[in-house]
């Protein structure tokens, strides 16, 4: 169908140029705005936050968007290289040409998404080195050494193979064994492979990386757990991760699924905060589970992925599909590696345009759990915590409105003081 064939690489450029436009506008715009208020600390914070700290933040916030611009840029070249310039096509055909074609057709497949994502990730080292080594050492914040950040590397990699190609390997041998209704079962098993991660992550994954250990503040220790308790929530313990090995930015944080959920906290943010502080921030995302948003925002991953299952089980059959793309079908062997990897490839081109819609979902969930750590805790408590995480953390007091609504996954530190403090306190010049 040369047609449609044709259609779909006017729709894939289009979105892909009407995307990084997009991208370069906002960002261009957000380096605008912060560099106009660079000189000034709006007049919110001007008591309690420096002219110093201010800059910071904003430096801060311009070295990483000018990097972004970068890195949006090198990410279309990839993407246009992988796709209409033939390089999926090319590694496809040299795999299936190879010796791997003799043990069967998943052999092939699971090397080309194995190979595709080697080569993904070297590509994008350079920037990931100059992120940590350079830019956030820059502004004080890297605190790890290259070969912490080697074995970081070689660990993550190790569990994508490890827990990555089994569930991968299953989708593939359900596309092109379970029929026409493969998409349901592979959904199925997408959801149970998610499910059980969110289980385990906390006691066998999240402890390669770093240590954990408990809570021994015992005075913290019986303010959270009686916060805990008025609030209804019960976690199979309280921790405390050495964050600061490799970052100094500090959160907290819960993690784990039913039986399992546990509180987390970062060093960093334990050495920054009161305790009253830890207190509101604790509460912040106690409110996230009284409200559901987690469970809200599984459903909706759910739900979405059935969709894209749905629309990759029609998509795989039909041959335009790869030669839109760039890539030559297999006649004679499988195509379920290469529809897979296409799909994934080319969804995000219109995703980027419907994040506008999730980010502010996800702002009024912030402002819904910003409302109930108020209801159990001081307010002030929480404007306070809010403003040291802010600092230090080198957020940005200034951002561009507009970017702000497509990208921000949480509203500007001042929204969220508007409604902690008097009115009095809170007018923004």
């Amino acid at each position: 169908m040369p047609d449609a064939s044709l259609a779909l690489t006017l729709l894939f450029s289009t979105l892909l140029v009407l995307g990084l436009l997009t991208k370069f506008y906002l960002a261009s715009r957000q380096i605008r705005h912060v560099a106009r208020h660079r000189d000034a600390v709006p007049s919110a914070f001007a008591s309690t936050i420096s002219l110093a700290s201010h800059q910071k933040a904003a430096d801060y916030t311009l070295a990483k968007t000018r990097l972004g611009l970068l890195e949006m840029a090198f990410a279309a070249a990839v993407l246009l290289g992988w796709t209409l310039l033939g390089g999926i096509d090319t590694l496809n055909r040299a795999l299936m040409d190879s010796p791997l074609a003799g043990y069967g057709s998943l052999a092939p497949q699971l090397a080309l998404l194995a190979v595709f994502g080697l080569v993904s990730g070297l590509l994008d080292l350079p920037f990931t080195l100059y992120s940590t080594f350079r830019l956030e050492e820059r502004f004080g914040f890297n605190k790890m050494t290259f070969g912490l950040w080697l074995a970081d590397l070689l660990k993550s990699t190790l569990v994508g193979v490890v827990v990555g190609l089994p569930i991968v390997a299953l989708i593939l041998w359900l596309m092109g064994s379970a029929g026409s209704l493969w998409w349901l079962w592979a959904w199925g098993a997408w959801v149970g492979f998610n499910l059980l991660a969110l289980v385990l992550f906390p006691t066998v994954i999240a402890p390669l990386f770093n240590k954990f250990k408990p809570l021994d503040d015992e005075a913290l220790k019986a303010r959270v757990t009686k916060l805990m308790q008025r609030c209804g929530f019960a976690a199979k313990g309280l921790f405390v991760m050495d964050g600061s090995k490799r970052s100094a930015h500090a959160n907290a944080y819960f993690t784990g699924f039913g039986a399992a959920k546990r509180v987390v906290f970062y060093d960093t943010l334990l050495n920054q905060l009161s305790a009253a502080e830890v207190d509101a921030v604790l509460a912040h995302e106690l409110g996230h589970f009284r409200h559901k948003h987690i469970i809200k925002r599984i459903a909706l991953m759910f739900a979405m992925s059935l969709a894209g299952f749905a629309l990759l089980g029609w998509l795989s059959s039909q041959v335009w599909f790869y030669t839109g793309l760039g890539v030559r079908p297999n006649m004679t062997g499988a195509n379920d590696a290469l529809a897979l990897l296409l799909f994934l490839l080319t969804v995000p081109l219109l995703g980027f345009f419907v994040s506008p819609l999730t980010a502010q979902l996800s702002r009024k969930h912030e402002f819904e759990a910003d409302a109930y750590a108020m209801a159990q805790t001081d307010g002030r408590d929480l404007a306070s915590a809010l403003l040291k995480l802010y600092q230090d953390n080198a957020s940005t007091l200034t951002p561009d409105p507009v970017f702000v609504k497509f990208y921000y996954s949480h509203p500007p530190a001042s929204e969220r003081l508007s409604r902690m403090l008097p009115p009095t306190q809170h007018a923004v010049s």
